[in-house]
């Protein structure tokens, strides 16, 4: 993708993404002060939009901060995007911030919140990811302490994948206090014993869309799946290890920390997730 190919939206109108400006004394800009979501679409239809919304809702009650638009208006924004793109997969990234004011902490009291949206053209994860796994390095969780708020303030994401990154990792496994958190930018899977587990949905993470889509999908398998603290020596010591992401669907993580998951290989209980993941895109087709 380049500036010239994409249309967003900003406050009101659609516009080249090369054109589009907002204030240097946006809040979100000075402060990293809004929230934000990110849809993927497939077949041209937003997936799992409803609960998207739903977080995003919840995020900015959380801040305090005026969402301002409806329901049915963000779902006309986003169908009025989906369509200025050719491309027949995309994901939408969207955020709201408390506009533009005088540089001060405090919230202002008549600031326009900062409306914009755009699309991008969504190459779904490949055979290599899917038959191979990614690779993933441990790492303490240094995040702030509201990681269940969207925040567009994502220095300690950033910081955590370009660890990752440095390291040749695909990903971070990050634990706060011995325990299990999340990724970067993505919930963690552990299967030990044919069991599906997941970390709770508290402060500490950002419970992701699909993480009652997981549930869902263990329900659906008949696979058994369960919400508890993990530790460390727990995540070692687990016969799979997966990620969910909007972006990277479901994935396995066959290496940690140099060594094999399991037996190194995508296991048994991600082939059944694998494949009702790819029914439910396929049913919107």
């Amino acid at each position: 993708m380049t500036f010239d190919d994409s249309t967003c939206y900003l406050n009101g109108e659609f516009l080249p993404l090369a054109e589009a400006k907002i204030s240097v004394l946006d809040r979100g800009f000075i402060f990293g002060d809004g929230i934000y979501e990110v849809v993927p679409v497939y077949y041209r239809k937003p997936f799992r939009f409803e609960h998207h919304l739903n977080r995003f809702e919840r995020s900015t009650r959380e801040i305090g901060l005026t969402n301002p638009l409806s329901r049915e208006q963000w779902r006309a924004l986003i169908d009025d995007l989906i369509a200025t793109s050719p491309a027949e997969h995309q994901f939408i990234y969207w955020q709201v911030t408390r506009g533009a004011a005088k540089r001060d902490f405090a919230f202002p009291k008549d600031s326009t919140p900062t409306v914009f949206a755009m699309t991008t053209p969504f190459a779904r994860p490949g055979q290599a990811p899917r038959t191979q796994g990614l690779t993933a390095v441990t790492r303490r969780d240094e995040r702030w302490l509201r990681c269940d708020v969207k925040s567009v303030s994502l220095l300690g994401a950033v910081l955590a994948r370009q660890f990752a990154a440095e390291q040749g990792a695909d990903e971070v496994v990050q634990f706060r206090d011995g325990f299990l958190t999340e990724g970067s930018a993505s919930n963690m899977w552990v299967v030990k014993d044919g069991t599906v587990i997941g970390a709770p949905r508290d402060h500490l993470i950002l419970e992701g869309i699909r993480y009652g889509f997981i549930g869902e999908l263990c329900a659906q398998a008949g696979v058994p799946f369960e919400v508890r603290r993990l530790s460390q020596t727990d995540v070692a010591a687990a016969d799979e290890l997966m990620l969910s992401a909007a972006t990277r669907e479901i994935l396995p993580i066959t290496r940690l920390d140099g060594a094999p998951v399991g037996t190194g290989a995508p296991g048994p209980i991600y082939a059944k997730l694998r494949a009702g993941y790819d029914q439910a895109i396929e049913a919107l087709h």
